[in-house]
């Protein structure tokens, strides 16, 4: 009964945190969704930056904390470590609907591109982030990602396996597609306001950062020196000038 309510538990956690993907796209694009990074009624702009670091502050802690094998040693210690991946999808889920719900518009225009051909073109990159975001889950496994893979290894009392370290498609030109993606998807706007530049500017510093100072290194404890030969043949974020040779993955 435990692990079907277990079960249960993570598909609800992973149809909350789809549907607050799809609220990304539209909340970053203002698309047809309640709130958006530009709609609402501007207050004071030095308020509406203090809330919206807060919120976006929030979000990073919790995303890069809750990830660190330090914290997860600490953290299965009070919950069973098949629900390990599934709460941090919830808690980050969480997170970002914060940050949708409270975000504090800041409508001044930083730049806008022409009406016609180049407004299709930029939105066409937008949709080519998210497309690159979505396809890089799956590349890593997307069911491990979200927990889906733990949670039904327990119901049918098996040990989890994660998937084994890969290189291919876009991971065989960048490390981290997932963070290009959302690059591309976050700076790709057609009018960019203050707070949309303030959003990009704030998510592109943090994944950088988290990248860099905590992500790679536990990558390196984890998988050695293969991912440090890894790092000299692709980029993290975008792909690396003349580099030569090809990548191929383990056992080829």
């Amino acid at each position: 009964m435990c692990r079907a309510i277990g079960f249960v538990f993570g598909i609800a956690v992973y149809a909350f945190f789809f549907a607050v993907f799809l609220y990304s796209i539209g909340f970053v694009g203002n698309l047809t969704v309640p709130k958006t990074i530009d709609s609402g009624v501007a207050g004071p702009l030095v308020m509406a930056v203090i809330v919206n670091l807060v919120l976006l502050s929030v979000f990073a802690v919790q995303h890069s904390v809750m990830a660190r094998p330090a914290f997860k040693a600490a953290w299965t210690r009070l919950v069973p470590a098949y629900l390990e991946r599934t709460l941090y999808v919830l808690l980050s889920s969480i997170a970002l609907a914060l940050i949708y719900a409270f975000w504090q518009p800041m409508p001044g225009v930083i730049w806008s591109v022409p009406e016609g051909a180049a407004t299709y073109l930029v939105q066409g990159v937008f949709w080519l982030g998210w497309l690159i975001v979505l396809i890089s889950t799956f590349l890593i496994s997307h069911f491990d990602l979200f927990g889906l893979s733990q949670i039904y290894a327990n119901l049918r009392q098996r040990p989890f396996k994660g998937a084994p370290f890969r290189k291919h498609l876009f991971y065989r030109l960048v490390r981290h597609p997932m963070m290009t993606g959302f690059m591309i998807a976050f700076w790709a706007a057609p009018v960019m306001t203050l707070g949309h530049l303030l959003f990009a500017i704030v998510t592109t510093a943090y994944m950088v950062v988290a990248v860099y100072r905590f992500e790679e290194k536990d990558l390196i404890a984890e998988i050695g020196d293969e991912y440090l030969d890894y790092r000299e043949e692709a980029g993290a974020f975008f792909p690396k000038l003349g580099r030569k040779g090809s990548m191929t993955q383990p056992g080829e």
